[in-house]
């Protein structure tokens, strides 16, 4: 009897253990905050479990989500894309343009899709082939895309949509009833892209040759993983990313605008390290990312509710990159010491 009673516990414990290591310890650290986060402002607004509210989050969501999904895929690799926010808007520029042109709701996605992926390809192509460091490269794309925007919109003004159709990408409803208020249509989007993300990081070849350039780049060039190619499809699938946000900012305003997306790039990184992901690269996920996104997009909410002004949103944000990075360089260095530790006792 003593010996079944003993055993009980222990295979409590390895289940138990089990489900942890199943999610991860980064993973679940996020969501012990965002319960946490969720308490806090549940207790000081009743209108966070609305419906309505609810709605709100999932639709904040989806742009941020987009780009994030991206944006996790160039930072494992061990790059970094500052200028998010710039293709966003002009692809939002062009998908505005064409639709407005042409009438195609189809054509214009397809287009600012297209646009997003041809920036993406600029920016590897200056990493790649001008020897740039991608901080410096983003940095310098930031400004010029933004430039671009504002030279093909007509006077560098916003350009006005008013397709009905199109407006459903940015506020569009799926499976709305009377006491349900539906899914929006930009975060099954998101939700779609996060799937496809997660399933090629986690269980393809193009998945694990990304960890392993941002990992180790001389043993990956070593295994006969080419590095240029592999940067040029990680910064056109984020561009792409980027320009379907963009796409969904401007059916969302009905508008087209130079100016959108200014802080995408900021609350896209901004989650990927949230998400566990480290600066040198080699690590990070999606799920990962999209539970940071979340507590972002909660926290933002939460801040609105209860009043508080934006800019205090963008000192939180803020501080937020600033403690995941160094939470990241943290771990890491624990790692090495970890690792230095374990080579010097088998010596």
């Amino acid at each position: 009897m003593s010996i079944a009673r003993d055993h009980a516990p222990r295979a409590r414990k390895r289940s138990l253990g089990r489900v942890f290591d199943a999610i991860g310890a980064e993973n679940l650290s996020l969501i012990i905050a965002l319960v946490i986060l969720v308490a806090l402002i549940a207790s000081q607004s009743p209108a966070f479990f609305t419906s309505r509210n609810l709605f709100n989050i999932a639709q904040n969501m989806a742009v941020v989500g987009l780009v994030a999904v991206g944006m996790t895929m160039v930072i494992v690799s061990a790059g970094l894309d500052i200028s998010a926010g710039s293709i966003a808007a002009c692809a939002g520029v062009v998908c505005a343009l064409i639709v407005t042109g042409s009438g195609t709701v189809l054509g214009g996605v397809a287009g600012g899709v297209a646009t997003g992926a041809a920036l993406g390809l600029v920016n590897a192509g200056i990493i790649n082939y001008l020897k740039v460091n991608p901080v410096v490269a983003t940095l310098a794309t930031m400004s010029a895309f933004r430039g671009v925007a504002f030279l093909i919109a007509p006077e560098g003004k916003p350009v006005g949509v008013l397709d009905p159709t199109f407006a459903l990408l940015g506020s569009g409803r799926l499976f709305q009833t009377e006491g349900f208020p539906g899914i929006p249509i930009a975060f099954a989007i998101m939700l779609a892209a996060v799937i496809v993300g997660h399933v090629v990081m986690s269980s393809t070849v193009f998945g694990r040759q990304i960890y392993s350039m941002g990992g180790n780049p001389a043993a990956a060039r070593l295994a006969g993983i080419d590095l240029n190619r592999m940067r040029l499809a990680i910064y056109t699938l984020a561009g792409a990313l980027s320009g379907l946000a963009g796409i969904i900012i401007a059916a969302r305003t009905s508008s087209g605008q130079p100016l959108a997306g200014q802080d995408l790039a900021l609350e896209s990184i901004t989650a990927v390290f949230l998400g566990g992901a480290l600066l040198a690269g080699g690590k990070g996920t999606i799920a990962g990312t999209m539970l940071a996104v979340l507590l972002l997009a909660v926290l933002s909410n939460g801040m609105n509710l209860l009043g508080i002004p934006t800019f205090y949103q963008l000192v939180a944000k803020g501080l937020l990159l600033v403690v995941a990075v160094a939470i990241g360089q943290w771990r890491m260095t624990l790692a090495e010491r970890r690792q230095s530790r374990l080579t010097a006792a088998s010596s």
